[in-house]
């Protein structure tokens, strides 16, 4: 705290945040009691421990650090390179990997950074690569272009083509993909997915690459945590290069890691390729202190603990996917095998913005998603359920098939509102749905719904806040 001699001009060091500014503090309160009194189901979203935001709000945020532990462009870093060492170790500790033959970079600052330092570090700037298109649950940094732009820097400084699902299935055409492969000739081929409710084949995978002589990559931000704890398949027997980011099912603070191999008879100076692309071809200095909530969230994953925790996840996703199909809705595969349910909207008429819009005034969290045949990612026929978060607030089976009941609930809301609007536009439903109006039961159904997912919210703990005396802040969004 300040002393009597402390300036006048340092004294706003030692205020606290609610003293020193009050207007961002009553957004972090706000912010924090939408969490506690909604429903987290964004797949790519998760629930951090309360230790992990000790970490990431620490000291450490005043370290700069460019370069690599022991080879620092400032001073001062010892304490800087423990933690660098200490969280790479537990990075390959978490996934049992070999440290005579796998790396790790824990600097990223995010899974899409990693991305393109992985891409810097393996091709050159127009090589090939294929990735998972976009509509049939790619991500954005596997190449994404459309008819009219290159959407992202994997399509502007690459060549890029993606591969797709079978139409009827939803699954990975890989024989599609293996001749594609022959004729494209890619450099580099992606794994991984952003909205794929199943597992990979990467022995094929890595047959298709080892056929055309190009590197094998997994991009697992959305499944690191499940493949940690062993319950999905292993890329790392497979795979030349893996990504993930570490605020998914890894449940960890919003960063990203890329694993390299270190043992490749082709490739013997790969770690010093991924290093390099790293720092300082893509990004600056790492964030410290995030690097040691990234330590945290790995020391947990290696704990015997956290097996249970995927595969509760991922129970909970199967009891999801049932409930829905019990009620006659169509999910793309027909279920899951990961933590994550893609929801086709199309056959009851209606689209994933609408869904998207009407659950948040519910303070049900989702996302409206592309599904396999759509013909525009603005106005996707589809939503994305994800179970991470849901399970980390201790939510287990049956409370998930209440949580089916009130996205059924709403859907059928959805279709009241689309009738009541007189028109197609998002506008018009998003007005009927928060105005009341003389002769329509749309709105009274929402505002009913809300109170019901609120009241079943509060319930539940929140990880990293004490809930017991919350209390409502001011200055809600409210829309009742």
């Amino acid at each position: 705290m300040a002393t009597a001699n402390t300036p006048d001009f340092n004294k706003v060091l030692y205020a606290p945040l609610a003293e020193i500014d009050p207007e961002v503090k009553n957004i972090i309160d706000k912010e924090t009691w939408r969490q506690f009194t909604g429903l987290e189901l964004i797949a790519s979203e998760n629930l951090t421990s309360r230790a992990a935001m000790e970490a990431n709000g620490s000291i450490l945020t005043n370290k700069y650090s460019e370069g690599l532990p022991n080879a620092r462009y400032y001073g001062g870093n010892e304490y800087v390179d423990e933690l660098e060492i200490l969280c790479r170790k537990r990075a390959l500790q978490a996934f049992n990997l070999d440290p005579a033959k796998w790396g790790v970079n824990v600097q990223p600052y995010s899974g899409s950074t990693a991305n393109f330092a992985a891409l810097t570090a393996l091709i050159q700037p127009n090589d090939r690569l294929m990735g998972l298109g976009l509509p049939d649950g790619g991500h954005l940094t596997h190449g994404y272009y459309t008819a009219k732009k290159k959407m992202t820097a994997s399509s502007i400084y690459f060549q890029s083509f993606p591969y797709s699902i079978v139409p009827d299935t939803g699954l990975i055409d890989y024989p599609k993909l293996e001749a594609t492969a022959k004729v494209f000739k890619p450099r580099l081929i992606i794994c991984g997915a952003s909205a794929y409710p199943r597992d990979w084949d990467y022995e094929h995978l890595k047959k298709i690459a080892t056929q055309e002589g190009a590197w094998l990559m997994a991009d697992i931000a959305h499944t690191s945590g499940l493949v940690a704890a062993a319950e999905l398949k292993n890329p790392f027997d497979y795979c030349d290069v893996v990504t993930t980011t570490t605020h998914k099912t890894l449940r960890g603070p919003r960063a990203g890691l890329i694993f390299f191999r270190k043992d490749l008879e082709n490739a013997k100076d790969l770690e010093k390729r991924v290093n390099e692309a790293v720092f300082p071809a893509c990004q600056g200095g790492p964030h410290n202190n995030t690097i040691a909530a990234i330590a945290t969230a790995l020391k947990q994953v290696a704990d015997p603990s956290w097996k249970a925790y995927a595969k509760q996840v991922i129970a909970n996703a199967r009891a999801l996917a049932d409930a829905l199909v019990a009620h006659g809705y169509k999910l793309q595969t027909g279920g899951t095998d990961n933590h994550l349910v893609l929801w086709d909207l199309r056959p009851i008429g209606l689209t994933g913005s609408k869904v998207e819009k009407v659950c948040d005034f519910m303070g049900i969290t989702i996302n409206k998603n592309a599904v396999s045949g759509d013909a525009s990612a603005q106005v996707p026929g589809g939503i994305r359920l994800g179970t991470s978060a849901l399970t980390s607030r201790d939510m287990r089976e049956d409370d998930i098939k209440q949580v089916a009941e009130f996205l059924h609930r709403a859907v059928q809301i959805s279709l009241v509102l689309q009738k009541e609007a007189g028109s197609k536009l998002l506008k018009d439903f998003a007005r009927v749905a928060t105005t009341p109006e003389e002769g329509k039961v749309g709105h009274q159904q929402v505002k009913a719904l809300r109170d019901e997912v609120q009241a079943f919210a509060q319930k539940f703990p929140l990880p990293g806040v004490e809930t017991a005396n919350l209390q409502k802040p001011e200055g809600l969004h409210e829309y009742f």
